[in-house]
């Protein structure tokens, strides 16, 4: 069985794709297809652009849609009143 060749990009590696389909998208914002298509539906992702019958996401509008989750950690404020509270020698 012979394996089948590499496709070939005609992006040179410096210039990323500016739309990528479900499933790049998905990894791209670290989550399955099956959440990216939870997180679309809720809005915390944007909609897919149609192109004839492919749909395609912004990789800008991903970005945008990504700075704006929430961070799992503590506030800043808590940080600020822990760093209040060390010990410093």
């Amino acid at each position: 069985m012979t394996q089948a060749a590499p496709r070939h990009n005609p992006l040179p590696p410096s210039l990323p794709p500016r739309g990528i389909r479900r499933e790049a998208a998905a990894a791209y914002v670290g989550v399955s297809p099956r959440k990216f298509d939870e997180m679309v539906q809720d809005g915390r992702m944007p909609p897919a652009k149609k192109i004839d019958g492919a749909r395609v996401w912004d990789i800008r509008r991903l970005d945008a849609a990504f700075d704006k989750l929430p961070d799992n950690g503590p506030s800043a404020d808590a940080e600020d009143a822990a760093e209040e509270w060390t010990c410093k020698a």
